[in-house]
């Protein structure tokens, strides 16, 4: 049996095969799997069940994917479950609306079981190569970053950042592959600072890139930025 044993996932599509293809491959996998069938019956599962994991069809009755996400995020409960976005819709601006509120991840129909299983454990796993060892330090990949001294190392060599370098650095890589808006980067790093503007995000972005290499910030188009490990 695999350690995700004790992990619950919640599926949410209106489609039965969807649901059973998927149910299916989780469960095989070790995972605890709920299924709902619209927006409503998502969040009031969601409530009951309390979810590690949600995969979520963003066109569907009653209520979309998207307003469902939406009502979650404003639950405390819900505040750090993962939600996923599951659907058959390319265009970029669905894709964008699903971050807005609060998605960490998008994923395309059609379902790939391999591919879902291996996306849904890596999710799952974020949170793991970037936990604080005992000493408030990070340690992804050939990057060390101490939180308390506000001091980066890449491969053993000191990277001098200004402060908010290092906390827009920190923010990224505290969960490697997560996609942060420019509002929730805005929020986060400069709080309600009224002179504070997305070219500022980007203008910090570039240095980081410039002192740590162009391949350690990602942009996702139209949605903010995520740290690749």
């Amino acid at each position: 049996m695999s350690n995700s044993s004790k992990q619950k996932i919640l599926i949410v599509d209106d489609e039965p095969d969807i649901l059973e293809l998927i149910e299916y491959n989780l469960k095989k996998e070790g995972y605890q799997v709920f299924l709902a069938r619209n927006g409503q019956e998502a969040v009031a599962e969601a409530k009951k069940s309390l979810p590690d994991l949600i995969v979520l069809d963003i066109m569907m009755p009653k209520m979309d994917g998207i307003e469902a996400c939406r009502i979650m995020r404003t639950m405390p409960e819900f505040k750090n479950t993962f939600m996923v976005f599951l659907t058959a819709r390319s265009e970029e601006y669905s894709e964008i609306a699903g971050f807005n509120v609060g998605a960490d991840d998008y994923i395309a129909k059609p379902i790939k079981p391999r591919a879902l299983v291996s996306r849904i454990n890596a999710i799952l796993r974020r949170n793991a190569p970037a936990e604080d060892t005992p000493d408030n330090k990070l340690e992804i990949g050939n990057l060390v970053i101490d939180r308390e001294a506000y001091l980066v190392y890449k491969d053993g060599v000191k990277v001098v950042l200004a402060k908010k370098e290092f906390e827009l650095l920190y923010l990224l890589a505290s969960k490697p592959g997560k996609v942060y808006t420019r509002e929730v980067i805005l929020k986060n790093i400069w709080e309600d600072s009224v002179v504070v503007t997305n070219r500022t995000i980007d203008v910090h972005i570039r240095k980081l890139r410039e002192k740590l290499g162009d391949d350690c910030v990602a942009t996702v188009k139209g949605v903010g930025y995520k740290f690749e490990a």
